[in-house]
């Protein structure tokens, strides 16, 4: 099957270091940028298109919540209003360090307590699908498979790409397993390998206790912030390869998608 690998990169800030993002970029087909909320700065957002530009990797925003010392991660009541006003001011200035690179941001991917949060939550998926679209409706909407989002953005009449995560792992209603919990990160990297090749092998989902919900998607995430991340995204997309799959940047897959 074609099939893009993305990895959520360009979180460190100032002084801070997070990710190796450069080894990324030669691994991923697809970056979700963060834009300052959670992590990432001016000049790491810039830096970050660069090296993007340079690896042929197609450009997503990765917008959060305002929460950098939670990183993205704690849960936040926003009103409708203040949700768009969040997403498009984040999306906006990474569109326009991509512009003056001479890029184009091509999707758009909410992180953290935001993504979680809108998995479940309808009004607030609505929100955000509306939001991206008032933005760019040729903007692909990145959410994951079987989520509330995922719905929104269809419904928004948004291209949607469903995605699937290769380090997590999953409850028996689809939902990633909290951070939290034991065995909700998926630290070793043939693990997440053989992961993503049963779900892809048997057609969705499958959660931690080996259950099955069938389900389409599109891309497979690797989080650029674990340890492991470019173990992991070398060892998935050399599976992946091996299996006689093609990976593509977005952009690509639903172009060829017709």
């Amino acid at each position: 099957m074609d099939i893009n690998l993305n990895a959520d990169l360009g979180e460190a800030f100032g002084a801070w270091r997070m990710g190796d993002d450069r080894a990324l970029l030669g691994i991923v087909g697809s970056a979700n940028v963060a834009c300052g909320f959670h992590g990432g700065d001016p000049l790491v957002m810039t830096e970050t298109v660069r090296l993007a530009r340079e690896a042929g990797v197609s450009l997503g925003a990765h917008p959060s919540f305002p929460d950098l010392q939670g990183f993205g991660r704690r849960e936040m009541r926003l009103s409708p209003r203040e949700l768009a006003a969040v997403v498009t001011y984040q999306v906006g200035a990474l569109i326009g360090i991509a512009q003056a690179q001479g890029q184009r941001v091509t999707h758009v991917k909410p992180h953290g307590a935001m993504n979680n949060m809108a998995c479940e939550d309808a009004d607030m998926a609505a929100t955000l699908a509306a939001a991206v679209k008032a933005i760019d409706p040729q903007l692909i909407l990145m959410a994951p498979a079987l989520s509330q989002l995922a719905s929104a953005g269809r419904a928004a009449g948004l291209r949607v790409a469903d995605e699937v995560f290769a380090d997590r792992a999953y409850t028996e209603d689809g939902h990633l397993v909290p951070r939290s919990l034991p065995g909700a990160v998926l630290h070793d990297s043939a693990d997440c390998l053989a992961h993503v090749l049963r779900m892809i092998e048997r057609g969705g989902i499958v959660t931690r206790s080996g259950a099955l919900l069938p389900c389409r998607f599109h891309s497979i995430c690797v989080h650029g912030d674990s340890p492991e991340a470019v173990a992991t995204a070398a060892a998935v997309r050399g599976g992946l390869l091996a299996a006689g799959h093609r990976l593509k940047p977005l952009p690509e897959l639903f172009a060829a998608a017709g």
